[in-house]
């Protein structure tokens, strides 16, 4: 039986394993016979520029698919565009389901973050109160893990990994001088802490781990930040320290917008460019201490690392856009596709399909019972929670000694 047309965009920072959620919506509708199957260039922002493809020209056999599945980034392009309320723009709405109903769309799937699911949230409402026939689905995706209700999201685990890995490389790096020396190193996260609380998986057997972890969730103070450092360097010459780009002092400024060289950049959602708190911190400490310190920024490096992408996370990737397409073909419209950990040794996750409404415009936080006394590490049972988001390994395929990945032409158009 067809089950119509259907179209898929994503939107927000992409991911290390995006592209095999979108694999997992392709393959899903196109086993369970949907007719068309489209992708949005760009997201919504894009589609209401007609710019979209047939996917079926651009994913043409299994090994195209094994290539996006371990492609970084979004295959479709990406936006940070806010949709107006239907209140503000109607003819936005109209202009958007005439195009809709042009390409004779049944499904609609949008695969992001916080922001998307507010897409999501506001094109499903305004479908159900106009009365269109057309399914509206989230498929969640963030390295910050910060979507409510679901246990995690597609992209953290991959991260986290990266983030883990590439710590215990500079802790070994910087043991090999017998001089003071400090690292400070900035991951991913505006409000939420779990990127930089993954550091805490660097500590194992054969490395110390970094010396602290300071996440969003608690006020930063930076005299007592130089204190605890100084202390540290007593017994220790070499320190590693990871900040999250978005700690903030106790009257609610950004640390790095006391760096001068700072951005006032603001987008669409009215979220302001961060960057720079360990380039500030690090020069602080140089200041107030007088050794060397260098600063680092994993930057868009954690978010598109798929050499070194678990391979769980790819899994339940993938997992999350056919589920997404199985809930719509079964006529659900306004949820998201959500994981509940059922056990964490074994691991073990099922997934479900829930209200949207529950889920947009809400940012899970790391629990405070999950950060230490003194607001400077990680507790044990949040390292417990991320290691099993980290599990196994997926080799790149291989071309010339460089990863080979999938590319669509027309994002340059």
């Amino acid at each position: 039986m067809s089950m119509g047309n259907i179209i898929v965009g994503q939107s927000g920072g992409p991911t290390a394993v995006i592209n095999s959620s979108l694999v997992g919506v392709y393959k899903t509708a196109k086993d369970r016979h949907a007719d068309k199957i489209y992708g949005m260039l760009n997201g919504i922002q894009g589609f209401l520029d007609e710019r979209y493809v047939d996917l079926t020209e651009k994913i043409k056999d299994n090994l195209d698919i094994e290539l996006l599945k371990r492609t970084p980034s979004s295959f479709l392009g990406s936006c940070r565009f806010k949709l107006p309320e239907a209140s503000e723009n109607e003819a936005m709405y109209q202009d958007i389901f005439n195009k809709l109903k042009k390409l004779e769309i049944k499904h609609f799937f949008y695969i992001g973050g916080n922001d998307s699911m507010d897409t999501i949230k506001k094109l499903s409402a305004y479908a159900k109160e106009k009365n269109y026939d057309i399914n509206f689905m989230g498929v969640p995706k963030t390295i910050d893990n910060d979507l409510a209700v679901t246990d995690h999201t597609p992209g953290f685990g991959s991260a986290a990994k990266f983030i883990g890995t590439t710590l215990k490389e500079v802790i070994r790096d910087g043991l090999v001088y017998d001089s003071k020396n400090i690292t400070v190193v900035e991951i991913m996260g505006r409000n939420a802490g779990w990127l930089t609380a993954a550091a805490g998986l660097a500590k194992a057997e054969d490395c110390e781990g970094v010396d602290m972890i300071f996440l969003p969730e608690l006020p930063f103070d930076v005299d007592k930040f130089v204190d605890k450092t100084i202390n540290l360097q007593k017994d220790k010459k070499n320190l590693v320290i990871a900040v999250s780009e978005g700690i903030k002092t106790a009257d609610g400024k950004y640390v790095c917008e006391l760096n001068a060289a700072s951005s006032d950049f603001v987008d669409s959602f009215g979220h302001k460019a961060l960057g720079g708190t360990a380039s500030f911190l690090a020069h602080k400490l140089a200041s107030e201490i007088g050794c060397k310190t260098r600063s680092i920024e994993f930057g868009t490096l954690q978010r598109c690392a798929s050499y070194v992408v678990s391979r769980t996370d790819l899994s339940e990737a993938f997992l999350a856009g056919g589920q997404a397409v199985k809930a719509a073909f079964n006529g659900e419209s306004g949820n998201v596709i959500t994981f509940e950990r059922t056990s964490n040794d074994p691991y073990h996750c099922t997934t479900h399909s829930y209200d949207v409404n529950a889920i947009a415009n809400v940012e899970k936080k790391v629990p405070l019972e999950w950060i230490t006394n003194d607001g400077t590490y990680v507790s044990d049972e949040l390292v417990d929670y991320i290691r099993p988001l980290i599990a196994g390994e997926l080799t790149p395929i291989m071309t010339d000694g460089l990863p080979r990945h999938l590319t669509i032409n027309d994002l340059n158009r």
